[in-house]
């Protein structure tokens, strides 16, 4: 097997999961697997649509935005993913889509509050909402600068604990243990932020889920006495 061929097909099955949930329409949308031993990442190509990717088709590239292998651009966020690996320790995977309900919540530039138990299953707390990126960040390098937004975003947060972001304006970036794990983030937050906004249908006035029962509902499946599953 060639060097990066196990991580390319992680990149290309999980991209497939896109469109196959219902995350985004035609191009909308791109997942990257990283290989922290390697040093590098496989990400989807620039503008391919769904159906004409293959494990061949994606594009590796490092930590400094080198493409190290691949006859194709990669997509137009790398530099945002970029950031992400070499910032949020623990992350293998990093997806962006623009689901609707989830960018409905970027556009109003609001985080989505942990309103109930099925919120709380996912992420520890609210899933928040960057502020608007400068025009002096857009100016130097958009991309680049939206990972570094989120970066910021996420001081005094721990990034496995709250694996989504709004970016306002812009959309959902969810990250995970694998690119797998980043793609059904990113279904869930487009559930959760559904949710939130028949929720508010229902009673604007509608308030957070309290506090210890945020944290008994996400520790028991992800904390380290977690008892949600089977056993493995």
């Amino acid at each position: 097997m060639a060097k990066y061929d196990a991580l390319r097909e992680e990149a290309c099955a999980a991209n497939l999961e896109i469109p196959r949930l219902s995350l985004a329409i035609l191009t909308w949308g791109n997942v990257s697997a990283f290989d922290p031993a390697l040093g590098v990442f496989a990400i989807k190509p620039s503008g391919l649509e769904y159906p004409q990717l293959t494990p061949d088709s994606m594009v590796v590239v490092d930590l400094d935005g080198k493409v190290v292998e691949g006859s194709l651009r990669p997509s137009s966020d790398t530099k945002t993913h970029q950031v992400l690996y070499r910032e949020f320790d623990g992350i293998r995977g990093v997806c962006h889509t623009h689901s609707p309900h989830a960018v409905a919540w970027a556009q109003a530039r609001r985080s989505i509050p942990c309103l109930g138990t099925t919120h709380a299953d996912q992420t520890a707390g609210e899933v928040p909402c960057t502020a608007m990126i400068s025009a002096e960040a857009l100016a130097k390098d958009y991309e680049l600068g939206t990972g570094e937004l989120i970066v910021g975003t996420f001081k005094g947060r721990k990034p496995l604990e709250v694996p989504m972001v709004i970016v306002a304006g812009h959309g959902p970036f969810t990250w995970g243990k694998g690119a797998m794990a980043a793609v059904q983030y990113a279904a869930a937050l487009e559930e959760l932020a559904k949710m939130a906004i028949l929720t508010y249908q229902v009673n604007p006035a509608s308030a957070p889920l309290p506090e210890y029962v945020m944290r008994k509902h996400y520790e028991r499946k992800h904390g380290k006495a977690a008892y949600y599953g089977q056993v493995k």
